[in-house]
């Protein structure tokens, strides 16, 4: 039998998996990434409105979108998220929307790389444009960037 190699990929690594998100944080080991995980969770909360739900094995997200490339590729994925990860925070969805240059430039400490923004601690960064950021870039990714 013969591979369509141009048919698109369906597989998606990270999707919805229904673990739940208060085991994956009390199993995370270092204290700091621990307590920044916690703290993350009520804020994301708070700002989208959104009940947490782990995506993959070690991102928790908060709200979908579907999208959809040019390719055929398509899925669901969550509208902002984070990871404590070891070496740092990986926060997701948040730099993008038109306000998230101007808010990150007042974050504080961090770095951005591959539509993630870094932050090693959470005493680093001002929690007030952070919450910002989390508002602004699930509104963006829900109604800008994939709408249905």
């Amino acid at each position: 039998m013969a591979v369509n190699k141009t048919q698109p990929k369906t597989d998606n690594k990270t999707t919805a998996t229904g673990a739940s998100v208060e085991e994956f944080l009390a199993a995370v080991e270092h204290p700091v990434r621990h307590r920044d995980g916690l703290r993350l969770l009520e804020l994301m909360a708070e700002a989208t409105g959104q009940p947490a739900e782990m995506w993959g094995p070690t991102i928790v997200g908060f709200g979908r979108y579907h999208y959809r490339y040019a390719t055929g590729r398509e899925g669901d994925a969550p509208a902002v998220g984070f990871s404590p990860r070891k070496a740092s925070l990986s926060l997701y969805g948040l730099s993008y929307g038109p306000e998230s240059a101007a808010l990150l430039a007042r974050l504080g400490k961090h770095k951005t790389g591959a539509g993630c923004v870094y932050v090693n601690k959470l005493d680093d960064v001002d929690e007030a444009v952070l919450t910002e950021l989390i508002r602004n870039g699930y509104r963006h990714v829900t109604t800008v960037l994939h709408h249905r």
